[in-house]
């Protein structure tokens, strides 16, 4: 197991990153990008879990169910 971080500096970077992340990814992203038109929309479809950094405790918690979903799925 391994963590990517990723600090794209435009939206296309996402475009590239898709290719460069491992098949069995499960990407962790700021609650902001929703809100960038198609680009939340792609990310939401996707699959993409949103975190929202301003609330650190609702963050934490969201990323602790993310990761006993991905030990209890193998994945």
């Amino acid at each position: 197991p391994f963590v990517i971080v990723c600090n794209h500096q435009a939206s296309l970077d996402l475009l590239g990153m898709v290719e460069v992340i491992p098949e069995r990814c499960v990407p962790i992203a700021k609650r902001e990008l929703l809100y960038l038109g198609t680009v939340g929309w792609a990310c939401w479809l996707s699959g993409i879990i949103f975190i929202e950094r301003r609330r650190r405790d609702a963050a934490i918690e969201v990323i602790s169910r993310t990761a006993s979903t991905m030990r209890r799925e193998n994945v």
